[in-house]
């Protein structure tokens, strides 16, 4: 029985719902990213330099939008996000410790 391996990523996104991937090493700009989901993997420019474990958005973010990772919203865009951005607290606003009313 033959198993393939699976190809090399730079990030990935946990559910198709997740509008950030998280990255497996630190991206720098300008770099093309290898982002996971399932078992599909989709390129990305990342437009700035993002730090290991942090989040990388696939998709713009206006303020107030929310930000999703897990499928879950885990926060909202407090300024425009485009994708390949870094994501994290210069530009979201979590919801962990705000309660259900957020």
């Amino acid at each position: 029985m033959s198993v393939e391996a699976a190809p090399p990523v730079d990030a990935i996104r946990l559910t198709p719902l997740d509008t950030v991937a998280t990255v497996l090493r630190p991206v720098i700009a300008g770099e093309h990213v290898r982002v996971r989901c399932g078992t599909e993997v989709v390129p990305t420019l990342a437009t700035e330099a993002v730090p290991l474990c942090h989040k990388l958005s696939l998709v713009p973010h206006l303020p107030g939008e929310p930000v999703r990772k897990y499928g879950e919203v885990i926060g909202e865009a407090t300024m425009p996000i485009a994708p390949g951005a870094h994501v994290h607290v210069h530009n979201m606003r979590s919801r962990r410790g705000r309660g259900p009313a957020g």
